[in-house]
């Protein structure tokens, strides 16, 4: 059995959008506003069922304006969700559109998290979003659970900050299309409580 409680009741949730054909393809997909696949849409379904079973308080719902992630929201039923700018994926500038393995044919040993991103989002910029986010949630958490749908890297942005890493270390945090990652606390320290749960049709996960 799963706990999915610190010791603390409030918990931060974060949702990866469903499935896009971009992500399918593993393109880089940040500005770009793609909408969800029809595996896509089941998974947003999944998810929200899935969330269902964590039973959450009143939560405060916030989501990337990105339509695939305010989809995701609604097909996942949650509340009353709002959406956030500071939720976008990160601007991946001239590599937008283009898979990684494309990139190392010209940049050896390029990634997101370790290399240049020309025309787009330095990685210190991302990392002060990430806190900005973070900041402005905070006073939620004291006494509700907060849930943020958005984009795969930038939900791995949040993940290191809230565990006190530097975004860099995002890169040891895959996160699949339709996964659920529950940040909260152990001991007073933030933690990571469980990563990258990918629900199921039937409201379980793996």
């Amino acid at each position: 059995m799963i706990d999915y409680m610190g010791d603390t009741d409030f918990r931060l949730v974060l949702v990866r959008h469903g499935e896009t054909e971009w992500s399918r393809a593993r393109r880089h997909t940040g500005r770009t506003d793609v909408p969800l696949t029809p595996l896509g849409e089941e998974q947003a379904r999944a998810a929200g069922q899935f969330l269902d079973t964590l039973k959450l308080h009143d939560p405060l719902v916030l989501t990337s304006p990105k339509q695939r992630a305010v989809r995701t929201a609604e097909l996942a039923g949650l509340p009353a969700a709002r959406t956030d700018e500071d939720l976008v994926e990160w601007d991946y500038g001239d590599y937008e559109g283009i898979t990684t393995p494309e990139i190392q044919r010209t940049v050896p040993g390029w990634t997101i998290f370790t290399g240049e991103i020309p025309g787009g989002e330095s990685i210190d910029q991302v990392r002060t979003r990430a806190d900005r986010v973070l900041a402005s949630i905070e006073p939620a958490l004291r006494d509700r659970d907060v849930v943020l749908v958005g984009h795969g890297h930038f939900s791995r942005a949040l993940i290191t900050r809230w565990a006190g890493f530097d975004v860099r270390e995002g890169r040891r945090f895959f996160m699949s299309t339709g996964g659920i990652t529950v940040l909260g606390h152990d001991h007073q320290a933030r933690s990571v409580l469980n990563h990258n749960l990918v629900p199921t049709l039937d409201g379980g996960a793996r």
